[in-house]
């Protein structure tokens, strides 16, 4: 039901992106369900390619005759359900093929896996972008699955720590339990804002999948939320003990979490990011300088180190 729902919602979302006309918004609601039925594992990409045709034809022909009531809805709903027989499959069969190569290349490289995974779904979801739904679509579940919670909550714990000054409590709750979406406009006018947030979840990752061995076995579009809502945690929370029929078919099962576990989930997904951004050292400026406060010449010169000359004594 949970399945149907969202496939439903997506399509007439993708309808009011586009600003379809009402019939054809409300004939794409049997196109998302025929994609998400026909994509299976794969079924929220199905729908956003299916959908996103289905809708520009529909606009093509709305108004375009007397009897629009009738030409719009069959026109839409006949060429989005053709699609979906067309391409649904393939698209489910070739996402579900990603998905199962990206957990099974991170179970066999957890650190190498760790960085990149949790680096490109923090990224992902702090673009104007769907990271849950990215994530929804490959069936992420798993070591890789927990990557990605931890890299997104990186993003949004980490923003909403370093613009406290700025923004206060109001900030802190509408990023760190929002989106660090709010962050997009800061972002594009001075990039190098993003990169204390990306560096901090290139280390979380590698900590969660080699050290906690943290696991998301919840619901995949769980893997792409971070802390909005607190639905990546409780996404690994639930995979404890009632994993998703993706895990499942991953070879998951349901656990006692013990300390360890609690642990894990609480210092990847929050602890750590806050002690990165916030924790002031004895003697320096920062854990994270030169990258906060941002220093470009000492960066340099932490990357690329001149050789001693021999005349040097």
């Amino acid at each position: 039901m949970k399945q149907i729902i969202k496939s439903l919602g997506m399509a007439v979302a993708i309808a009011g992106a586009l600003k379809a006309p009402p019939l054809v918004l409300f004939s794409l609601i049997p196109v998302g369900f025929a994609a998400n039925y026909m994509g299976g594992a794969g079924g929220p990409l199905a729908v956003l390619f299916v959908a996103l045709f289905a809708a520009e034809v529909g606009k093509a022909v709305s108004k375009e005759t007397k009897v629009d009531i009738l030409v719009t809805p069959i026109v839409t709903i006949l060429v989005g359900i053709g699609l979906a027989m067309l391409v649904a499959a393939p698209i489910g069969k070739g996402a579900s093929w990603v998905g199962n190569i990206i957990m099974w290349a991170t179970e066999q490289q957890p650190f190498v896996m760790g960085i990149v995974v949790s680096v490109i779904v923090g990224i992902a979801l702090t673009l104007p972008i769907s990271s849950a739904a990215i994530c929804a679509a490959l069936s992420l579940t798993g070591l890789a699955g927990g990557a990605a919670v931890a890299g997104c909550c990186a993003n949004m714990v980490g923003f909403a720590v370093l613009s406290f000054r700025e923004n206060g409590w109001g900030g802190l709750v509408s990023q760190g339990l929002g989106t660090s979406m709010l962050q997009m406009g800061n972002i594009v006018r001075n990039p190098k804002i993003w990169i204390p947030a990306i560096v901090t979840s290139a280390i979380t990752g590698p900590i969660a999948t080699c050290i906690f061995k943290l696991q998301m076995n919840g619901a995949a579009v769980n893997s792409g939320m971070g802390t909005c809502g607190l639905c990546g945690p409780i996404g690994v929370w639930t995979g404890w003990v009632a994993p998703s029929e993706a895990a499942i078919a991953n070879g998951a099962v349901a656990i006692q979490p013990g300390a360890m576990d609690w642990i894990g989930l609480v210092l990847g997904c929050i602890v750590i990011v806050v002690l990165l951004a916030a924790t002031k050292p004895i003697v320096g400026k920062g854990y994270l300088y030169p990258l906060i406060p941002f220093n470009g010449r000492d960066l340099r010169s932490l990357l690329h180190r001149r050789p001693i000359s021999r005349d040097n004594t």
